[in-house]
């Protein structure tokens, strides 16, 4: 049965449990703390709930860092700090780090960066993978119609058995969409048609993660 919790928390103690270098550094200074709780307070307001499907089949043991892959939205979007992302909008991404540890947990972090509108225009987007299901085919679910997997209250998702072997740890404040471990890794396989809940906005082009870094997969 999964296990989802959802929190919000420091943002250095996210980072830390997400994905630990990715974490900055610790500070007992508690005004440098609310600020750092303040921005991701600030971000999340300006996120949209949104759902979309891979478009192919991701096997960690078949990608490595800096790969691209893809989703098409299920349904139109209307970014709050943007335009309008119509249904079937095509979301690029890149694999940020890739893991694979045989006998020891394995880690695959996946991060979003632009929208493909059907007119050329590209959109830069920021986006969180708040949940994860199997192919609607497959599981008869329909993640677009889960409407509770996310609220601009939530600043962290740890949803521990999100498929089946696979856990999926996410948070506003990294710049990766989402971190998946499994303790096997064959079970890190998410085939095509895959949903995905995610909350999504542009990204502001004076974020610091670049369209440099991204294009190589940088942390």
């Amino acid at each position: 049965m999964k296990n989802k919790a959802v929190m919000s928390l420091s943002i250095a103690a996210c980072l830390a449990f997400v994905y630990p270098q990715l974490a900055p550094a610790q500070s007992t200074d508690p005004s440098q703390t609310a600020t750092m709780q303040s921005a991701a307070n600030r971000e999340a307001m300006v996120m949209t709930p949104a759902s979309a499907n891979l478009v192919k089949t991701l096997q960690a043991d078949k990608v490595k860092q800096g790969d691209e892959f893809k989703a098409k939205l299920d349904r139109p979007v209307q970014l709050k700090n943007g335009p309008e992302l119509p249904s079937g909008t095509v979301l690029e991404g890149r694999v940020t780090a890739d893991q694979m540890k045989p006998g020891g947990p394995s880690t695959l972090a996946l991060r979003f960066t632009q929208a493909d509108l059907k007119d050329g225009k590209v959109v830069p987007i920021k986006a969180t993978i708040v949940g994860i299901a199997g192919p609607r085919y497959d599981t008869g679910y329909n993640i677009a119609n889960q409407t509770s997997l996310w609220s601009s209250n939530t600043l962290r998702v740890d949803e521990i058995g999100a498929l089946s072997g696979v856990d999926l740890h996410s948070n506003i404040a990294s710049r990766n969409s989402g971190v998946f471990i499994a303790q096997k890794r064959d079970n890190m396989k998410f085939d095509s048609g895959s949903q995905l809940s995610l909350a999504i906005a542009e990204r502001n082009s004076s974020a610091n993660d670049n369209s440099g870094n991204q294009r190589n997969g940088g942390m």
